[in-house]
């Protein structure tokens, strides 16, 4: 009898445009509330956006506003401000 092989969940990166697995990636998650956080855990209710856990992807997804669209909203400056300080602690 053959093991079935796990089928491991991919994402891509709005920063870099890469598939990584899901564990390898950072969750922007914006909860029912409207609130844009960081999720480390993965496990926040909302929609999320997934860029790689570095300050460069950070960067590009904000110039290009990529995250803006994939969560349907206007993400103000001091958000994104919060989340460069945040990622630079967990780095």
């Amino acid at each position: 009898m053959e093991v079935k092989k796990r089928k491991i969940p991919e994402r891509q990166c709005l920063g870099c445009n890469e598939h990584k697995p899901k564990s390898e990636l950072l969750r922007v998650v914006k909860d029912p509330e409207g609130n844009i956080s960081l999720d480390f855990t993965g496990k926040k209710s909302g929609r999320g956006a997934y860029i790689c856990r570095s300050l460069k992807c950070l960067k590009k997804a904000r110039k290009s506003r990529r995250i803006d669209r994939s969560l349907d909203c206007d993400v103000p400056d001091e958000v994104y401000d919060r989340m460069e300080t945040e990622l630079s602690e967990n780095e």
